[in-house]
């Protein structure tokens, strides 16, 4: 397994709220750029036959087709406690949640990055954007980034990790899709949501999903 690099970054992010349709999330996110990851058209599932779905996208702490673990939602259990350890009240402090732990197999011998996305396709909602990952890199650590890789914003337009929010008894689908690219993305930490995903889309040559679900 590949060695953690020194230094990785926390990447939980306070509770946003995100646009509350798909029609007005496609178009805050540039139309075709949102399309990468969610139902908005290119790169989804199924619809691009240049995009093998060669890569294996694993968590020792989620599974396939589950509901997405409390921890990694926006009322998880890191808020918790760290609301404990500073005795402050959960209702008058911003809600924070773990990224989760993902590992990734199967990766092009091309490959010269990996990147990551995090999105609910039924939503258009993008959670998470990280980029220029290490090829040899087989898995993220929970709540944590490598200190050479970058986030990049979310459709909360945070460079963080910024957890979904499932409802309970409605039907939700969260995808954390490892992407293959041929090379380096090299855009800066924080890179607007269109650009990253426009730079994704033109660099990848692979990818991999696991999907959170109620249904």
């Amino acid at each position: 397994m590949f060695p953690a690099l020194p230094f990785p970054r926390i990447t939980g992010a306070p509770r946003s709220t995100f646009p509350g349709s798909r029609a007005g999330a496609c178009a805050v996110a540039a139309g075709t750029a949102l399309a990468l990851t969610t139902g908005c058209g290119i790169l989804t599932p199924g619809q691009n036959g240049d995009m093998p779905d060669d890569i294996t996208v694993t968590s020792p702490l989620m599974q396939e087709g589950q509901p997405l673990p409390a921890a990694y939602a926006c009322d998880g259990s890191g808020a918790e406690e760290e609301a404990e350890a500073t005795g402050e009240e959960d209702d008058e402090r911003i809600q924070q949640a773990y990224s989760p732990p993902l590992s990734w197999s199967g990766l092009p011998d091309e490959a010269g990055s990996i990147a990551l996305v995090v999105d609910d396709p039924q939503e258009a909602q993008v959670f998470w954007v990280v980029y220029d990952l290490d090829p040899q890199l087989v898995e993220l650590r929970q709540n944590t980034v490598p200190a050479d890789a970058k986030q990049g914003q979310n459709s909360a337009g945070e460079s963080a990790y910024n957890a979904p929010c499932p409802e309970e008894g409605q039907a939700y689908e969260y995808r954390f899709t490892v992407y293959a690219l041929r090379n380096p993305l090299g855009l800066p930490e924080g890179a607007s949501l269109s650009a990253s995903l426009e730079a994704i889309a033109d660099q990848a040559v692979a990818r991999g999903t696991l999907t959170t679900s109620n249904a």
